[in-house]
């Protein structure tokens, strides 16, 4: 469960910077369109190989609620808002998605959550602060910044309902069918992804397509893998606190960014979180 969780959380941050750098090429929408069509592609091949069934009729609007939430308005609001704010803000900010995931199983899935569970949540947050603010020099309250907050809090919706779907389905079925809904709802605007793809280069194309396979489609599969695995939600989100620090690392073999010793402190703060969550709290 948690190698599944750590393997979803390191595509998940190698995203962001895959993301900044594609959005110099591609519009909001259009890369939301074409990330996700590669992700349904490659997901549809592996359900058809692998024989799996069927969504029950009654299931549909749960399939629809997790599409909505995880692919469709996440994506949207994520791009929108990644075009002003840095990869480092927006990384903390979308790592506080647990928190709306917490609050939402404990009030509508009735889970019980203890005191160190909350407790770890603030350490976290903590180790979250150290890392982030030594990647940005501002943090300016603007209209990317509150559409990048709306995309944390409809992640924290999706994972509240794929608990629910990965209790009736595996993690692949859930996967499939919640990426292929949100794709339809991105069909949208299909037109205008089409009229960017021919001014684009090889390059952004294959990054897109990487971003597809592995941080959307694979990355999705592990995480609801992991989901379904876990006692408890908290004990799989928590391990999402860990992508701005991941984000980091990234930088700096990628981009030989400079990682601070600031950064390495905050990523043992944010692994003592977790620990609060996933260990004590089984005690």
């Amino acid at each position: 469960m948690y190698a599944s969780a750590l393997l979803a959380v390191f595509l998940w941050a190698s995203a962001f910077p895959a993301t900044r750098y594609a959005l110099q090429h591609y519009s909001p929408v259009s890369l939301m369109v074409l990330r996700f069509s590669a992700a349904s592609v490659t997901l549809g091949i592996i359900g058809v190989l692998k024989r799996i069934k069927l969504p029950k009729l009654k299931d549909l609007p749960l399939f629809a609620a997790s599409g909505l939430s995880g692919v469709f308005l996440y994506s949207y609001l994520f791009n929108t808002g990644s075009v002003s704010v840095s990869a480092g803000v927006s990384s903390f900010i979308i790592a506080s998605s647990p928190v709306f995931t917490l609050a939402l199983t404990w009030v509508f899935l009735k889970e019980v959550v203890k005191p160190v569970s909350w407790v770890g949540v603030l350490v976290c947050l903590c180790g979250l602060a150290a890392v982030t603010l030594t990647q940005t020099d501002e943090f300016a309250f603007d209209t990317g910044v509150i559409l990048v907050v709306c995309a944390a809090i409809s992640s924290g919706v999706y994972s509240a309902v794929m608990r629910v779907i990965t209790k009736k389905y595996t993690a692949l079925e859930a996967t499939t069918y919640t990426i292929i809904t949100g794709t339809i709802g991105t069909l949208l605007f299909l037109p205008v992804a089409i009229r960017e793809i021919p001014d684009s280069y090889l390059t952004v194309n294959l990054i897109v397509v990487f971003m597809g396979v592995f941080p959307a489609a694979f990355a999705y599969l592990a995480w609801s893998y992991a989901l379904a695995k876990a006692k408890k939600t908290a004990h799989v989100t928590v391990f999402s606190y860990l992508i701005p620090f991941i984000s980091a690392l990234l930088a700096y073999v990628w981009l030989r960014e400079t990682l601070s010793a600031i950064s390495l402190i905050g990523g043992l703060v944010i692994i003592a979180g977790m620990v609060l969550t996933n260990v004590f709290d089984k005690k």
